[in-house]
């Protein structure tokens, strides 16, 4: 940044009363601030702000996992006070152990659904056609013509004729 560029903002925040206050830092170099609601020079409210400034000044060198978890929270208001080096440390710490965890335990079904394959009979396999609620459920397929009349009146399955046959 220019110095004409930090004047005119060093300028504006004291016309607007805008006061950043420095909460935090986190591993990467990241500094988050806070600035509380206040009135500007027209009198009007201005809520209050959670601000990140990123240790990586350029946007291409940002990159997803840059602002850590914890820290993502407090900016978007879902957490109330900003965290602690140590809990973000202690998340980290437990996310690794899940990972280590998570790939074990996949590691081992990999090896027990081998030795089970192995073991085991093929399934059987069973054909089911139709629902349970359906009236032809169990029985044989439907024909296409009608099976009685009355009160066991069964309608054929139906199929159009293909439009050739239709017009000879």
């Amino acid at each position: 940044m220019g110095w004409s560029q930090n004047l005119s903002r060093a300028l504006w925040r004291t016309l607007s009363k805008e006061m950043k206050k420095l909460v935090g830092t986190d591993q990467f170099g990241n500094k988050y601030y806070y600035i509380p609601e206040y009135k500007n020079w027209r009198g009007q409210t201005i809520r209050e702000k959670r601000i990140v400034e990123a240790a990586n000044k350029r946007e291409v060198d940002y990159e997803v996992g840059n602002i850590p978890t914890e820290w993502e929270a407090w900016i978007k208001r879902t957490r109330k006070i900003p965290p602690t080096m140590e809990e973000i440390l202690k998340n980290e710490k437990y996310r690794e152990e899940m990972k280590m965890k998570s790939k074990d335990f996949y590691e081992k079904e990999k090896l027990l659904s081998k030795e089970t394959n192995e073991l085991l009979a093929p399934a059987v396999e069973t054909q089911i056609k139709g629902h349970a609620s359906a009236p032809q459920f169990g029985k044989e397929e439907p024909s296409e013509a009608p099976t009685s009349t009355g009160k066991t009146f069964q309608p054929g399955s139906w199929m159009p004729r293909d439009s050739k046959s239709h017009n000879q």
